[in-house]
């Protein structure tokens, strides 16, 4: 069975964030990075491109349960989890490649 992952990206610090789950972490947030994702979607919409947070899962199944379980939380409880690791909000998309 695949991996998977949730991930947050965010516009700058505090801003505008996104929360995914992907099986390929590297690809998918090079591809909001550079622009290969619908120009309709709402992480080009708001310009979401800092990978600020991610969690790895055994199974894609549970990343997809944990998305949903993010999604539900209030801003100021996700803004605290990304500082929990992230206190700088630093893009960390340079340490997963």
């Amino acid at each position: 069975m695949k991996s998977g992952y949730i991930y947050i990206l965010a516009s700058s610090k505090n801003g505008t964030l996104y929360i995914g789950v992907t099986s390929n972490l590297i690809g998918r947030t090079w591809q909001h990075k550079n622009g290969a994702i619908s120009k309709k979607a709402f992480s080009t919409k708001y310009n979401v491109k800092k990978l600020v947070y991610y969690e790895k899962y055994d199974d894609i199944y549970t990343a997809l349960n944990r998305e949903k379980q993010l999604k539900r939380y209030k801003r100021e409880w996700k803004i605290d989890l990304i500082e929990k690791d992230n206190p700088g909000w630093r893009d960390l998309h340079e340490d997963i490649i």
